[in-house]
């Protein structure tokens, strides 16, 4: 018989025993995050501003969900990058399903965020209640990205709480293999949203490069 599991109740434990995944400590595994970030405009600068001062004024008025979160935070972060417009398109709540063929074992979710290219993967993105820490999401954004139809390329996604900002990115070689970026957080002296979207901007940019 087949056991159905929630991606959600997924465990890095589980990761490791079944798919053999692996955390990257070399500083060279992904320096994507780090490298040839684009530049800002000032208009998007001053409206990731806004979406910081908006977040502030969503703290008094709790609780902060993960719809909520992702509406006032991530929607417009990804409005600003302009990733609602041609060569992208976004799918919300994107079903997905994993056949574990040695466990008998079918993984399901959904992924919050997708940003997609035609039909490629460009960036998983989920989002948490802003009460919940970063690893919370971790394995279940990596089982997400598991779910890649697109294997052999590098895979990136972004766990956000709406404080907190962290990238990650998996890779299929012998083993597979992930690395995450620093944690951006939103409480920090100037606006660390800038970087988050660099970032974005830049993941993307090799993501659709390498499938050109």
């Amino acid at each position: 018989m087949v056991q159905v599991i929630q991606a959600k109740d997924i465990d890095l434990r589980y990761l490791i025993d079944n798919f053999g995944i692996q955390l990257v400590f070399d500083d060279q595994f992904f320096r994507e995050w780090q490298d040839d970030l684009p530049q800002l405009t000032d208009l998007d600068k001053h409206l990731l501003d806004k979406v910081k001062t908006g977040y502030f004024n969503l703290i008094n008025y709790p609780p902060l969900l993960e719809d909520i979160v992702r509406i006032t935070i991530v929607d417009p972060i990804l409005f600003i990058g302009d990733f609602y417009s041609t060569p992208f398109h976004i799918k919300a709540e994107k079903e997905i399903q994993i056949f574990n063929e040695d466990e008998g074992v079918i993984i399901k979710g959904k992924i919050d965020t997708l940003i997609l290219k035609d039909q490629f993967w460009v960036m998983v993105i989920e989002s948490k209640q802003a009460a919940y820490s970063i690893e919370r999401g971790l394995a279940q954004i990596l089982t997400y990205m598991l779910a890649n139809p697109y294997p052999n390329k590098p895979n990136f996604g972004m766990i956000t709480t709406g404080a907190s900002f962290i990238f990650i990115k998996l890779v299929k070689r012998e083993t597979l293999q992930y690395a995450t970026s620093k944690v951006f957080e939103i409480r920090n002296p100037g606006n660390e949203l800038y970087d988050v979207l660099r970032i974005l901007k830049r993941l993307t940019q090799l993501v659709i490069s390498s499938n050109t």
